[in-house]
């Protein structure tokens, strides 16, 4: 079992990296334990996906490895991304699976899938 996926991101973008990940997605911000919360960076979590955050000074967003979010509702997290000017791209190469990948505000690859009922 997988606890948490980390992703990288600019120094200083916590306030980008909050308004993507608990505004528009809605995930739930979680306290970084004190011993962490020096390095920057936040940690997220939305059912049993936790997401966190790191900074990097020099950052280079990651653009073919990416985590996979098994989601309900592939249409809504899709609706949700497209209203916000975050580019969706459909993919139907994987059996069993409708997903599609889109990308965070600093370039870093996410699939989002659902199983084909």
């Amino acid at each position: 079992m997988i606890h948490h996926v980390q992703l990288a991101a600019p120094r200083g973008s916590e306030e980008q990296q909050r308004r993507f990940w608990h505004d528009l997605l809605g995930f739930d911000e979680v306290p970084k334990p004190a011993a962490l919360a020096d390095r920057g960076g936040c940690w997220f979590r939305h059912d049993a996906i936790e997401i966190h955050v790191a900074v990097e000074d020099d950052f280079r967003p990651a653009t073919k490895a990416h985590p996979g979010l098994l989601v309900d509702d592939l249409d809504a997290w899709a609706q949700r991304l497209i209203a916000l000017d975050h580019a969706v791209t459909w993919d139907d190469a994987f059996p069993g699976m409708r997903r599609f990948y889109s990308t965070d505000p600093f370039g870093n690859r996410l699939e989002f899938l659902e199983p084909i009922r």
